[in-house]
């Protein structure tokens, strides 16, 4: 009987306790994705470096994720591999469909595909490749060098691998019928907090819940009013704290409280979008809006005039939210555990130090403290 190579990759996901996956399709993985769906606990992406972002909060909850992508996607995930996964040394295994090698007759698949490998070695990312079925035993490897060593590891799989195979094609799926109704009514008045003090009232809410925060000025902040080991600290990949808060949140039960900002979520409104899919009854996510981008010089961004970021939260499926103009209105938000606060603050950072933590230490310790 002839081998049906999805079913062993399957094995070897199931083999090395694989217990979530996040994917993207790829044509030439078509018969694999359904089955990925049946045999584990599956998040549909909307695109991959949000997907990124949820992983690493899955495993800094506790869980072992794994990726599965068209190779085309590791362009938009390449600075966050580096300044998220091989920063705080996290291990994430990513199965990429490769393509614009192997009888691709998709023209714009070609550069990116043909220099994916000189592009994997260049930012210092592991990489394994598979161009036959005999060689799918590699996958097993490729996940254990993730999980053993803390770090990404790419395995580009060959559409060769799949040509022949008996693995039924997915039905397609179909428009679910559904009403929408929305009503919102919404004013953003002239700011009275600082981002400084709508943070003091968080942490001041936030009990023994965890807390997420932006990178940059944000997290100096609350490193400054109150460090503990349940704060995540984000150094780098803006527009990512939101996906990862999501991730924890999806693998704790722990109530976790991200500290995000009008420049971050319109950097990556997937984030948003992923919320709203999921609704996770023990996240909170905190827009901090200052209309400018605090920690680059104080830049406007387009909530200056033309983006409610509460509306944009509603449109993304998160129906519980509120504004915050003030620190009471904050603290009513935050005790209630609301999904999404819209707090409006002037344009002001408060002269904090640097934190001196370096970030496998910030990670260590928190996953020790979200594992108590």
């Amino acid at each position: 009987m002839k081998e049906i190579p999805e079913l062993r990759v399957i094995d070897i996901l199931r083999n090395n306790c694989i217990d979530i996956a996040a994917t993207l399709p790829c044509d030439r993985i078509k018969g694999l994705l359904p089955l990925i769906e049946k045999n584990f606990r599956t998040i549909p992406l909307t695109r991959e470096e949000n997907g990124l972002g949820i992983c690493a909060g899955l495993y800094l909850g506790g869980m072992r994720p794994v990726m599965v992508i068209q190779s085309t996607g590791i362009g938009n995930m390449i600075n966050a591999l580096g300044s998220l996964n091989l920063t705080y040394g996290i291990p994430l295994p990513v199965l990429a469909s490769w393509r614009g090698v192997h009888n691709e007759k998709i023209e714009a698949q070609w550069q990116f595909g043909k220099n994916l490998p000189t592009i994997l070695d260049a930012a210092g990312i592991r990489y394994t490749i598979i161009g036959s079925i005999d060689e799918l035993v590699n996958i097993d490897t490729a996940i254990k060098d993730s999980f053993q060593n803390a770090r990404p590891h790419v395995v580009l799989m060959s559409p060769a691998i799949w040509e022949g195979s008996c693995c039924e094609n997915p039905v397609p799926c179909e428009i679910t019928p559904r009403h929408s109704h929305l009503e919102f009514v919404s004013e953003i008045r002239k700011p009275e907090m600082t981002r400084f003090e709508a943070i003091k009232t968080l942490v001041s809410c936030a009990g023994d819940n965890i807390i997420v925060s932006n990178l940059g000025i944000p997290s100096k902040e609350l490193y400054e009013i109150k460090d503990r080991e349940l704060n995540f600290y984000m150094t780098g990949s803006m527009g990512l704290v939101s996906s990862i808060g999501l991730g924890i949140a999806m693998a704790q039960g722990r109530h976790v409280f991200v500290i995000d900002g009008d420049g971050s979520l319109l950097m990556n409104p997937n984030a948003l979008a992923s919320i709203g899919a999921y609704n996770p009854d023990n996240l909170t996510v905190v827009a901090i809006d200052n209309a400018a981008c605090g920690s680059t010089g104080n830049q406007a961004t387009c909530t200056n005039s033309q983006i409610d970021l509460e509306l944009l939260a509603k449109a993304s499926g998160i129906s519980d939210t509120q504004k915050a103009h003030t620190c009471g209105e904050l603290e009513e938000a935050l005790r209630r555990k609301a999904a999404f606060v819209h707090v409006i603050v002037r344009p002001f950072n408060a002269s904090c130090r640097e934190i001196p933590l370096l970030a496998r230490e910030i990670k260590e310790r928190f996953m020790r403290a979200a594992a108590r």
